[in-house]
């Protein structure tokens, strides 16, 4: 398959995900117990996530896409499997962070997602440079990611406690 196609799949799939993902628990202004936190001066208003992930799994989607059609290439293998595990683990930070209010394991995960996702430029360089720098900007959200909950933690060292009420799905 040729590079656009598989951009035309791995696209919008990779948004889907972070979308579906994203909606598995309230967010942002629509989650009391994240609006009831302390929050450090660097965090941005609420609208830029949805911006900022767009772009992301954007940028992700096309570098897979760049590595899917290089077919033949030693180490394509391990380059799509390092992608999956840490897109995985960073599909799993919402629900830990806004559903589970458990900032302290959210920062762990941000973590792995950075080292992961190095691993995975790393690798994705080794077979299409442009791949690797698409990977950039997700590495570089990811840290600043990694900064805010790491600040939220030490702002809010009850978070856990803050809100009781129970959380439910927005996928409905």
């Amino acid at each position: 398959m040729s590079f656009v196609r598989w951009a035309v799949i791995t696209v919008p799939l990779l948004l889907l995900l972070g979308f579906a993902f994203g909606r598995t628990v309230p967010t942002g202004s629509d989650n009391p117990w994240y609006v009831a936190l302390a929050k450090p001066g660097a965090n941005p208003p609420d609208w830029v996530f949805p911006v900022a992930w767009t772009a992301l799994y954007i940028l992700l989607g096309l570098a897979i896409a760049l590595i899917l059609h290089a077919r033949g290439s030693r180490g394509r293998g391990a380059a799509l499997a390092l992608f999956a595990v840490q897109f995985a683990i960073q599909l799993a930070w919402t629900p830990v962070f806004f559903g589970l209010h458990q900032v302290g394991t959210a920062l762990w995960i941000i973590v792995a997602m950075l080292v992961l996702g190095i691993a995975t430029a790393m690798a994705f360089g080794r077979i299409r440079s442009a791949a690797a720098w698409l990977m950039v900007p997700y590495l570089v959200w990811i840290s600043f990611a990694g900064v805010l909950t790491w600040r939220i933690g030490q702002l809010n060292p009850d978070a856990r406690t803050l809100d009781p009420v129970p959380r439910t799905s927005q996928m409905l």
